[in-house]
């Protein structure tokens, strides 16, 4: 969680809970890339989809700044949810890398509206791989370093 008022952080623990069915209690610290906000870290580990859950229960909530991911495992393709105030929430398909996967028709589609003229292609490629959120976001990740960590550990 980059940033969140904090009137609602109790109620990011409360959906994150909900999501991962044990109790959360996050540790909490000044924002400092946004006064008045707060930030928290954790890790989970849960079954494949968990990461669209979390980030589902977290995006009704206009206020908040955060990132979701889920790394590969031998059934499910990793993930990566982000999402700003201002952007709203961008989902990526990742390898075992941690590289962005774009699929072809999207790829495609990007093609095409650059060679009608609805856009420039740089910008649409640039929107596949999140630019404009981690653009966003960045400032708020470097806030960050040195931050508590809660590590959440869930049976799979």
């Amino acid at each position: 969680m980059h940033s969140a008022p904090r009137a609602l952080c109790p109620h990011v623990e409360w959906a994150i809970a909900g999501v991962l069915g044990t109790r959360v209690s996050l540790d909490w610290i000044r924002q400092p890339a946004a006064p008045g906000t707060w930030r928290s870290e954790f890790s989970w580990q849960g079954r494949p989809g968990t990461a669209s859950k979390l980030a589902s229960a977290l995006r009704g909530w206009h206020l908040l700044r955060f990132e979701v991911t889920s790394e590969p495992c031998s059934t499910a393709e990793g993930e990566r949810y982000s999402c700003t105030p201002d952007l709203g929430i961008f989902h990526a398909v990742t390898g075992i890398h941690g590289d962005i996967l774009i699929p072809e028709d999207r790829l495609r589609a990007a093609l095409q509206r650059s060679q009608r003229g609805e856009t420039d292609l740089e910008a649409e490629l640039n929107k596949l791989l999140g630019k404009p959120w981690d653009d966003e976001l960045e400032p708020f990740r470097h806030a960050g370093e040195g931050a508590p960590v809660r590590w959440l550990h869930q049976v799979v």
